[in-house]
């Protein structure tokens, strides 16, 4: 079974993907560590995130053994992924590695924001995640001075809605829910509320009930 789970950023479709992935015994890929992998690396070796020749060199030479790194979890490696994810050739270097990961066995579960809709539009399940932005900018924020960070939660809303614009209006794969996509509203839900919606949601479709 292949599980979809796409939303905005810092709507909680990272934890409920991880928390969905445990309770099947599934193997779980946060698609947007990829991408901030690609940012990181433009960063560190001091290239524009906008040099597309040089972000395409960078997917294609990704290690996924760094995708624990915790540089990877920062606002300005979300921010970057933001960027690189709308440079057409650098998505498509990495949508193989998506779907190679999606096809094997016993299962996956895969959250980005084109799982339903390009990487895998023929996922079992497909869960669009929302949430208020400034619900979403106060989970981010918390999230950040959890690691040490410094946040101000107006400038995190501001880069939210700033990366919400880029997401749904880029040419390639933007952000939308995919016709068959379950939505799920986040705003006022805790990790656990969230986690029971999302099985709701995925034992229905395995029962074949109709949709609610």
């Amino acid at each position: 079974m292949i599980i979809a789970i796409d939303g905005p950023a810092a709507s909680g479709k990272g934890t409920l993907g991880k928390r969905l992935a445990q309770h099947y015994g599934y193997r779980h890929l946060d698609t947007g560590v990829i991408y901030r992998a690609v940012a990181c690396a433009l960063m560190q070796s001091g290239h524009d995130l906008r040099d597309e020749a040089a972000a395409v060199a960078a997917a294609m030479e990704l290690d996924p053994a760094t995708f624990g790194d915790p540089a990877l979890k920062s606002q300005k490696a979300g921010e970057g992924a933001s960027i690189v994810s709308a440079i057409p050739r650098v998505r498509e270097v990495l949508v193989d590695f998506q779907r190679q990961f999606a096809a094997n066995p016993p299962g996956a579960v895969l959250d980005g924001r084109d799982i339903g809709t390009v990487i895998c539009p023929d996922a079992d399940v497909k869960i669009f995640v929302v949430a208020d932005p400034r619900v979403r900018a106060h989970r981010r924020t918390m999230e950040a001075k959890a690691r040490g960070e410094a946040a101000d939660e107006a400038v995190v809303l501001a880069d939210i809605l700033a990366r919400d614009e880029r997401d749904q209006n880029r040419p390639v794969a933007p952000l939308k829910p995919a016709a068959d996509a379950y939505l799920l509203d986040n705003s006022r839900l805790d990790i656990e509320g969230g986690v029971r919606a999302a099985i709701d949601i995925i034992e229905a479709v395995r029962a074949g009930r109709p949709r609610g």
